[in-house]
Order: C-alpha cells, then structure tokens, then sequence
C-alpha cells in the first residue's frame, strides 16, 4: 500500500482540507483509487475538514474510487508503521 506524504498544509504545518476553497484544519484522511489508472493497492489521498468528509466521501463513492474513510490521527500512525 502506498503511503503517500500529505502536501495540503497551512502555514503552521497543520493539513487542510481538500475542498475546493476551505482552509480548514483537516481531520479526516478519504483513500481512493481511480481502478482505470491505478493498481489495485495504490492509494491517493484527500485530506478533509469535519464539514466536508460526507461531501467528499459521496463524491468518491459514487465514482466507485472510495477506499477507506480514516481519522488523520490513524492514517499518521499507520503511514509511520509502514516506514
């Protein structure tokens, strides 16, 4: 499983949300694959807000690309595992 490094920060180093335009602390990590570009055990990332995790997820979901819906706190502890 690819663990890739999460770019979407504020100036404080703290990850923000991935919806276009919020600037929110992000808390959630949504896990995705698009199954005609990628492997099956590739996984790209978006980071989101508390506000925006169900609108992301359902935008993933219905495109079939939805993963794994994981708390930013886990996906952290997981990544360094991996490492």
């Amino acid at each position: 499983m690819n663990f890739p490094e999460i770019p979407a920060e504020s100036a404080a180093g703290t990850p923000i949300c991935s919806a276009k335009g919020c600037r929110a602390e992000a808390e959630w990590v949504l896990a995705w694959n698009n199954p005609k570009l990628h492997t099956p055990d590739r996984r790209k990332t978006w980071l989101a807000c508390e506000a925006h995790r169900e609108h992301l997820s359902s935008f993933l979901g219905v495109r079939g690309f939805l993963k794994d819906v994981v708390p930013l706190a886990e996906w952290d502890d997981t990544a360094a595992g991996a490492r």
